[in-house]
């Protein structure tokens, strides 16, 4: 027995690190944030509860018959309301006193006097309190995964017209008695309805499983359900990119650029990629070998900042996870040759490596012309390593570079191979919703075994900066996607380098209305799932029976 304790005591530490895996991306909603989400989510729920339909009511009491139809609600006056974050899943969301007007038919028929015409109502002191519970659905997605509701109604009155005004107001208890209470029961399936239909049908448009480019895609799948403390909402994700050999050659669109061409690569569908999804903490595989692992052994991101309503937190490990699927995916390398290699670097090295090409001329059958084209192939030997500090960010890559001739209709001809160490600094900002990186040459150092190669670091630095580095950034502009649902995005974005990560910061917008994106995405209505809160089909108004027998 305590033996068996003592290996528990062991291996606790290791059970606790393999519970709570650090996030590639993380993404924390303030207080600010919610503040702007919840004058978005009230003008939803004013129109949800605008929709609200309720069903005839018809009764007798004595001699006192009735029938109320056609009853729809007019106007909605929601005097006080908050959402809040309720520890550990759920937000709150609470309207207080307020009022909700209706407007309907009436038949009425007391002994010998029978009327019919409209009636005003108005139910005042409306108190709502829901809490929504959120969690991750199978697909890594935020999701409702569940919702309590308490609606009340404090009191109601109607208004009567017509010459049997005092006699319709004595008995009106019965008609406002059934209708607040046929209100009170609408109003909880209606918010329902709207929560876990409408609202997650918005956030089935968060990006999971998504196209970078036509190399390598990405799932932001979420490693745990959001985490809600009393001042912001957090959500991790792993991020998860996968790549594909370059020999295929299905398009997957554009994104985050890479230095092979575009007509080499391709990537099937990101769902189709079939993952092995061994480590929660997410990692990189190439299509063509699935049980490659890499583990997250970043920092974990931790957010201090509150002044902006978001802040997106990224590891080294997003960006070395990137870099290390472009590499497996075989497409890190460029290639220049002929009239792509600048005249005057040509002119350098046909002098530097003249020696090699003349004795190339003098062993024949096989030998090249002198003015066969150069061919420059650079070709990164190694997954390259991002480093993160408080000041600043850095690329650090290894590469090989070949120098060949090519003559015509014969192989090509090795002059050189070189190895290089290049370190790049990386400006990473947001635009729109897209995460973008600008890098620039900081760095450079060639290896040879001839010692005379090392004169032409001067000039290969030359063209890695004035030929190579615009390639690279005007692949890599188009940027990487931040999961955001439809219609949300980004304004007065700021970065901040920390050790190890980097967060960025900003204010949301809603550049399209929730009613206007759930409109978009709305569920084909069924049989099922709240019918009371479905807005009735527009028909044309019927005049209710003038008949009393019909009473």
């Amino acid at each position: 027995m305590a033996a068996g304790s003592c290996l528990l005591l062991l291996l606790l530490p290791w059970l606790v690190t393999a519970s709570h895996s650090p996030p590639g991306c993380k993404i924390r909603i303030t207080s600010k944030g919610l503040d702007l989400v919840k004058q978005e989510g009230l003008r939803f729920v004013e129109q949800e509860l605008q929709n609200i339909t309720i069903s005839d009511l018809h009764g007798k009491e004595g001699q006192f018959h009735y029938n109320i139809s056609q009853v729809r609600v007019t106007d909605l006056h929601l005097a006080s309301s908050d959402l809040n974050f309720q520890p550990q899943q759920h937000l709150a969301f609470n309207i207080n006193n307020a009022s909700i007007s209706l407007r309907f038919r009436r038949q009425l028929l007391y002994w010998f006097f029978y009327d019919i015409g409209s009636i005003n109502a108005s139910a005042d002191g409306v108190h709502i309190h829901t809490v929504l519970r959120l969690a991750k659905d199978e697909a890594g997605r935020p999701k409702i995964s569940n919702i309590t509701c308490n609606a009340s109604i404090a009191r109601m009155h109607a208004g009567f017209s017509g010459t049997l005004r005092k006699v319709y107001e004595f008995l009106s208890t019965f008609i406002i008695t059934g209708m607040r209470y046929l209100l009170s029961q609408q109003i909880c399936p209606s918010l329902e309805h709207a929560s876990l239909v409408l609202l997650n049908s918005l956030l089935d448009t968060v990006p999971v499983r998504n196209y970078v480019d036509e190399h390598i895609g990405i799932d932001y799948s979420l490693l745990r359900d959001p985490s809600i403390s009393s001042d912001n909402l957090d959500l991790d994700f792993k991020v998860d990119t996968g790549s594909c050999p370059a020999d295929l050659s299905h398009p997957c669109g554009n994104g985050l650029g890479t230095l092979g061409s575009a007509e080499q690569a391709g990537c099937a569908a990101p769902w189709l990629w079939e993952p092995l999804l061994l480590l929660a903490q997410g990692m990189f595989f190439p299509r063509v070998r699935e049980d490659q692992e890499l583990e997250n052994h970043a920092v974990e991101p931790v957010i201090k900042e509150t002044e902006r309503m978001v802040y997106v937190a990224f590891s080294e490990y997003f960006f070395d996870s990137a870099m290390l699927a472009y590499f497996q995916a075989g497409v890190l390398n460029i290639e220049l040759q002929g009239e792509k290699v600048p005249k005057d670097l040509e002119v350098l090295l046909r002098a530097t490596f003249f020696g090699t090409i003349f004795m190339l001329l003098t062993c024949p059958p096989q030998s090249p012309s002198v003015d066969a084209p150069l061919r420059l192939v650079l070709q990164v030997s190694a997954p390259p390593r991002c480093i993160i500090k408080p000041s600043g960010t850095s690329v650090s890559v290894s590469a090989f570079l070949n120098i060949s001739l090519v003559p015509p209709d014969r192989p090509p001809v090795q002059l050189s191979s070189m190895a290089m160490e290049t370190k790049l600094s990386a400006k990473v900002f947001l635009q729109g919703k897209a995460l973008r990186v600008q890098l620039d040459l900081r760095r450079f150092r060639i290896y040879s075994k001839q010692s005379a190669l090392e004169s032409l670091a001067a000039p290969l630095k030359t063209l890695l900066q004035l030929t190579i580095m615009p390639i690279i950034n005007e692949r890599t502009k188009k940027g990487v996607q931040i999961p955001l649902p439809e219609g949300m995005d980004f304004t007065r974005e700021v970065v901040t380098n920390h050790a190890g990560f980097l967060t960025v910061g900003a204010d949301l917008h809603f550049s399209k209305g929730l009613r206007e994106v759930i409109e978009k995405y709305r569920p084909v209505p069924t049989t099922a799932a709240y019918p009371s809160s479905q807005p009735a089909e527009p028909t044309e108004p019927t005049e209710p029976s003038l008949d009393p027998g019909s009473l």
